[in-house]
């Protein structure tokens, strides 16, 4: 079981480690595309600017054709040739408004200049103002779209490989819960047979009946795994009944240097539950809450009612939980024993969350000081 749970991590570490490669690459590469793009347009707008020096200032026509062929040529790239001494602006690729044309091309003037630096065309007293072409400005918006879809799909992906391995973990459960219900079944039944063979030998009374009272008990132990594997009866009780039974059990089964202490209202608690399930959760809860203590300290319980919901905090003085671990404990196979599964507390977040549809959670805890876990369920009128 514990094996199935790392791999499951693993899994998710390799998937979110691919993921992460992918989106480094694909951000290292469009940046380095815009970056080469961006040289190119600059060199392009450098030709543009020397071919309209050599315009203003060519006093033979030979060459007048093929520098015309030169400006004529840039047709994706925005500027703006602003001269000094005439105070007058000339744009080229850009779609001028139909009034205040100077005011418009003032404010793309200090617009591109935050982004390019402007060229000098220092014998005519001028500056060549401009901006990223439309290709480039998509190539640049490009990688945040690409990285959308990716997450997107991750996302998805995500979802289902948690879905699958959540629905692994469902029928993992429900086996594991069905058959032991079955190998335990059979023995019970050879036990009962074989106490009713030995009540007509007339074999002591009260050692039967102590046998009994076991028997009974891995009665209820199957009862509740095999509700595990299958839809749990709901009755309408009293909370405080149901966590006195359970404390009570516990009682006779913990150390005597454990010290349980409640804390109840005096008005009954309505709510709907199925009780040998949430049982389990309170004697899975204390056994947990006494192997943190060493078998020694105190357990609180305390229930408190609020709007429509009734809140059981449990309480121990034992070792504590880090903050990190909070949510980490209710993971299957998480444990900080030496033997076990790390079944207990993901068990308990089951019947709470999935069967009672109520919450569980660390509600506070302090290493050194003690762990206090929340239950949240809600109330019947």
């Amino acid at each position: 079981m514990r094996i199935f749970f790392e791999s499951k991590q693993l899994i998710t570490y390799f998937f979110i480690s691919v993921a992460i490669a992918i989106v480094v690459g694909s951000l290292l590469f469009a940046n380095k595309l815009v970056k080469e793009l961006t040289q190119e347009e600059r060199h392009k707008i450098e030709i543009w600017a020397e071919a309209t020096k050599l315009i203003a200032t060519q006093s033979d026509d030979n060459d007048i054709s093929l520098i015309l062929h030169i400006l004529q040529s840039n047709t994706t790239i925005p500027v703006v040739l602003h001269d000094v001494s005439a105070n007058t602006y000339v744009a080229n690729n850009i779609k001028l408004p139909s009034k205040n044309e100077d005011d418009f091309l003032k404010s793309k003037v200090e617009s591109f200049q935050k982004k390019h630096e402007p060229i000098v065309l220092e014998e005519l007293n001028q500056y060549l103002y401009y901006d990223d072409s439309y290709t480039l400005k998509q190539l640049a918006i490009y990688p945040y779209v690409q990285l959308s879809v990716m997450f997107v799909f991750i996302g998805l992906a995500f979802f289902a490989l948690s879905s699958s391995l959540k629905s692994e973990q469902n029928r993992v459960w429900m086996g594991l819960s069905k058959e032991t219900a079955h190998q335990l079944g059979t023995p019970i039944s050879s036990l009962l047979a074989w106490i009713e063979l030995l009540r007509l030998k007339g074999i002591e009374t009260d050692l039967l009946a102590e046998v009994d009272k076991d028997l009974g008990r891995l009665e209820m132990i199957t009862e509740r795994f095999s509700k595990i594997g299958s839809k749990a009866d709901f009755k309408l009780v009293d909370l405080r009944l149901v966590v006195s039974n359970a404390l009570a059990y516990m009682d006779r089964r913990i150390s005597s240097r454990v010290n349980i202490e409640t804390n109840f209202p005096d008005k009954k608690l309505t709510v709907a539950l199925n009780e040998p399930l949430f049982e389990w959760v309170i004697e899975n809860i204390i056994k947990n809450a006494t192997d943190a203590m060493a078998g020694e300290g105190t357990i609180s319980l305390r229930i408190i009612e609020k709007n429509h919901k009734i809140m059981l905090d449990i309480t121990d003085s034992g070792k504590g939980i880090p903050k990190s671990k909070f949510k980490k404990v209710f993971s299957p196979g998480y444990t900080t024993k030496e033997r076990g599964w790390g079944l207990g507390l993901s068990l308990v977040k089951r019947i709470v969350e999935v069967y009672h549809k109520g919450k569980i959670f660390v509600k506070s805890s302090e290493v050194g000081q003690g762990t206090t876990f929340r239950i949240v369920l809600s109330k019947e009128s």
